[in-house]
């Protein structure tokens, strides 16, 4: 209840004519204030004119004013300067920290808004407003996703941002970070990210010239030359294999010099997964990628278009691994190049995010607005959710509006956080009833 009173409030979904406080005073909302979305109280800077006098502060809302008291808010000095406390129970009076009574306003939710509130929220359809969506005028469809796809992009680019404070602002570490992660392919990415920051990316910079040596830094930091590990099926063929000994050679030495202590090789998923996808493979595919030199935070400024940045990544593995999807292990010859619809993701969930991040850290408008550009020039991802949504009436075209579906689904419809959707608000303000 407390969600939707605030949705009330900022809205005023509310008569402004009939506002009074517990003591009978007319209330008359000039500003209904900012939401805070950090600690303290609702809303700042709220206007409000109580009886005569015009008060200018804060807006604190609950579902029952006892509740002040229970969360504490009556020594909280935080809380001081609230000019007028919400809630559809009044159970009590409250006072701040230097006991001085607070007006209180008795707010009810509509009955209309509570309904349709009540069957967003008990939905089990995906999308929950499947039903009413397809009704909202395009030019506010098209202001909400933008909308979204800014808020996704910033979220992605604050994650390359811890990345530039764990590598003391090295780019091209981040970059490589990043990358390893999206290598990973969703299943992987927690232990591609680990184990790319358990990669020096030094040692890299010395050896990337000798693909071998690449090889022997990513498979013995991932774990897969330690003969303590391998599986005790292959085990005998693994460790007489010709190219596994000459990596863990490699591997001895470098580590060595280094000083590499590898990640656990139980980390690695391989459930349901097709052989192509398999860590062993991904690795390989990365390694020549930083032999070949192709990847790095200079080319992808240089880059005009995706299609630029497409090329950067197409490139195959090693002879070995174009007959092999593990150790000792046979397969159909392949090149394993990286398929077109894995290098789009790259680009959009690690270029672009990097370049966005990258514009943010020189406050240069022009490299920021280019991330946006590229995921306008690249096509909408094809998966379940789109297709929801182009059953809804609304299909997309370009991946700036795919990622921006994306992340209303998981920050919003996941969530059931209809309130502070604007699909949901067209809905709840009067849109017509599914």
């Amino acid at each position: 209840m407390e969600k939707i009173l605030y949705y009330v409030w900022k809205h005023k979904v509310f008569p402004l004519s009939e506002l009074r406080t517990t003591d009978g005073l007319p209330v008359e909302v000039i500003n209904c204030g900012q939401p805070n979305i950090h600690a303290g109280p609702d809303f700042l800077q709220a206007r409000i004119k109580i009886g005569d006098v015009m008060w200018a502060g804060n807006v604190e809302i609950h579902e029952r004013s006892s509740d002040w008291f229970r969360h504490q808010h009556d020594t909280n000095k935080a809380y001081d300067n609230v000019i007028l406390h919400i809630a559809s129970v009044i159970d009590t009076k409250v006072t701040n920290s230097s006991g001085r009574d607070i007006p209180q306003m008795k707010l009810e939710c509509p009955p209309h808004l509570l309904d349709r509130y009540r069957e967003l929220s008990e939905s089990l359809h995906y999308p929950a407003c499947f039903s009413s969506v397809g009704q909202i005028p395009p030019i506010k469809i098209h202001g909400w996703l933008n909308s979204l796809c800014i808020e996704r992009l910033s979220a992605k680019s604050e994650r390359i941002e811890a990345y530039q404070q764990e590598t003391n602002s090295d780019w091209e570490n981040s970059l490589f970070i990043a990358l390893a992660r999206n290598f990973g392919f969703g299943v992987n990415g927690e232990a591609f990210e680990l184990w790319a920051k358990n990669v020096p990316y030094g040692a890299l910079g010395k050896h990337r010239d000798n693909l071998l040596q690449i090889e022997a830094i990513f498979f013995g930091q991932a774990g897969f030359l330690d003969e303590n590990n391998l599986p005790k099926a292959y085990k005998d063929a693994i460790v007489n294999d010709e190219y596994f000994k000459r990596l863990s050679a490699e591997y001895r030495f470098l580590s060595a010099k280094f000083g590499l202590k590898p990640i656990e090789p139980h980390l690695w998923k391989y459930l349901r997964m097709r052989p192509a996808n398999f860590p062993h493979i991904r690795l390989a595919q990365l390694a020549s990628l930083y032999n070949r030199g192709a990847i790095s935070v200079s080319h992808i400024l240089d880059a005009e278009n995706t299609d630029a940045l497409l090329k950067l990544l197409d490139g195959g593995v090693s002879t070995y691994w174009q007959t092999h999807c593990n150790f000792a292990t046979l397969s159909e010859s392949r090149q394993h190049k990286l398929s077109l619809s894995s290098r789009r993701l790259v680009v959009i969930n690690t270029i672009v995010p990097l370049l966005y991040a990258y514009g943010k850290h020189l406050g240069n408008e022009a490299v920021c607005a280019k991330a946006i550009a590229l995921l306008e020039e690249l096509p909408a991802e094809n998966n379940h959710i789109m297709r929801c949504w182009a059953d809804c009436g609304i299909k997309v075209s370009q991946a700036a509006d795919s990622q921006a579906l994306l992340q209303l689904k998981t920050m919003y419809c996941d969530r059931k956080d209809c309130l502070r959707c604007r699909f949901g608000f067209e809905y709840l303000s009067g849109g017509k009833k599914g």
